[in-house]
Formats: C-alpha cells, structure tokens, sequence
C-alpha cells in the first residue's frame, strides 16, 4: 500500500469552550476515494473547512507527503495540492466556461498596456478539461455557466482542479442536487480522478453512491471518528445505522414490530409511537 497524501493525527477543532472535532485520525492515499460520511452536525463540514485551510486546527497535526504542513489560508492548501468543490462547483453563473475555469489564473496575451486576457486560448483548454471528463455536450468556451447542468459545473469545476494540479480532491456533496442520471455522470469522474492517482476525499449523505465509489469509509458522529474501515468490511445496513445514530434506529424498529404484532399487522400512527415511547409520567 502506498504512502499517504495527507495524514491527519488527533486532529481537534474547539471554539470557544464547545468542541467541535475531537482526536480525528486519517491517512489518504494517491488513487484512493476516502467517503467521509456522518448525519447533520456530525463534523464533516468544519473537517473539510480544516483540510481546505479556512481553519486552523486547536490541536492535532496535518502532513502533507510524509512531512508536517500547517495552513493559514485556503491560497496555503492549495498550495500544497489540496482542492476543494463545494456542493455546486464554486463556478460563477454570469462567467463564461473558459473564464471561470481560469478565475485567478487568467492567461493572457499581448505585451505590457496591451496585455489581455486569452479568451480563445481559455475556452479551448476549458472545453477540452470537461471533454476529458466525459462531458461531450459543452463545445462552446465562451457559454455561460449559468447554462449548464449542475453535474457539468461539477465537471467543470473538478476538471479545473485537476489542471492546476490538485493531488487531494475534497468534493463536498456532490451528488447531492443532482438526478440519477448526473449523479452516475459525477460518480464516473470520480472514477476516473481515482484512475490519474488523485486521492478524493467524498463527503456525502449518500450510502449507495460511497459504497459505488469508494475504497475506504470514516464516519463521523458529534465531531468524533465513530468507525474508520476499508470497501467489503461493513454491509450498507451496518453503515446506514451508523450513520443515523445506531441504537435510536433499532429502538424505532422495535417499537414499529411490537405495535405491528398487538395490532394485526397495521403500521402506527406518529402520535402512537411518541405516546409508547415517552409515556406520560404520573405521580
């Protein structure tokens, strides 16, 4: 097995009095899709935010390629390779797909007060980035952004990040506003960032598309690592109870089969099950 890209080790994040993250410990490898899973609150997002430099972790140490990194800003992580998508590409509606795809890196052309940004040069490099990624649809650099579908702003977004040389791809709930049809398109890309050695760190509520991608599972529960394991070591029913709060499940399941057998098979009504399961106290 490979070294790790990024290693994280009893990594903790507090404001003020309230702790946030505790003793978080990972390791992500070159070609692997690490899914960090976990309900509501649970921490992923102030994980994400540690990893992507917009916070400082309280304790705990981050390494980068075998050696200690420290980021002051989101410009540090990408600095040292880390790239982050966020729920709807980061992408600029009203920007066309070349300039978007270059924001802060514009090419340009021309000599010294003639000096202008490379728009052809831009839209090719954008067009063919997203073709690369299997988006065959797009052939027009200078189309909007606010045309595209959410899975080709995904692809557009994704493709930037591999050109400019992301070595760790933390894709925030990608999948999440997307049909099933764009879904599977934004699964295929991840494959294939997987396939260049791009370790992908896949944060998302969805237990079928983790399991359909990925290689190794970390759930989070209130900030903390409740289960860190490798593809085929738990089932989907293992890891859906885990992630919806494990003995709450099973103690809804019980109170829905005892009221099924008292009451010939029906299924009860909420307010029943509120009732049996909080009673009233007397006294």
């Amino acid at each position: 097995m490979s070294a790790p890209l990024l290693k994280l080790t009893n990594v903790c994040k507090s404001y003020g009095t309230t702790d946030v993250l505790t003793d978080i410990s990972l390791e992500v490898r070159p070609g692997e899709v690490l899914c960090l899973l976990g309900d509501n609150g649970a921490g992923k997002s102030t994980l994400i935010k540690v990893l992507s430099g917009f916070h400082e972790p309280t304790s705990g140490t981050l390494e980068i390629g075998g050696a200690p990194a420290s980021f002051k800003s989101p410009r540090d992580a990408s600095a040292h390779g880390i790239a982050t998508v966020h729920q709807f590409g980061g992408t600029f509606p009203l920007m066309s797909i070349g300039r978007s795809f270059f924001v802060g890196a514009e090419p340009t052309k021309g000599w010294g007060p003639l000096k202008r940004f490379d728009r052809k040069y831009a839209g090719e490099v954008a067009v063919r980035e997203m073709r690369a990624l299997g988006i065959t649809r797009v052939t027009d650099g200078d189309r909007l952004v606010g045309g595209l579908s959410g899975g080709e702003r995904q692809a557009l977004a994704i493709g930037r990040a591999v050109y400019f040389g992301a070595n760790v791809l933390i894709l925030d709930e990608p999948t999440a506003a997307l049909g099933v049809k764009e879904a599977t398109h934004v699964l295929r890309i991840i494959m294939q960032a997987r396939q260049k050695g791009i370790a992908v760190i896949l944060v998302t509520h969805n237990v079928t598309h983790a399991m359909t991608v990925g290689d190794h599972f970390a759930v989070l529960i209130r900030g903390a690592l409740a289960a860190d394991f490798r593809k085929g070591e738990r089932t989907r029913e293992e890891i859906t109870d885990l992630m919806a709060g494990g003995e709450a499940m099973a103690e809804l399941e019980a109170e829905i089969e005892t009221y099924q057998r008292e009451h010939a098979g029906h299924v009860p009504d909420p307010s029943e099950l509120e009732r049996r399961t909080h009673p009233k106290q007397t006294g």
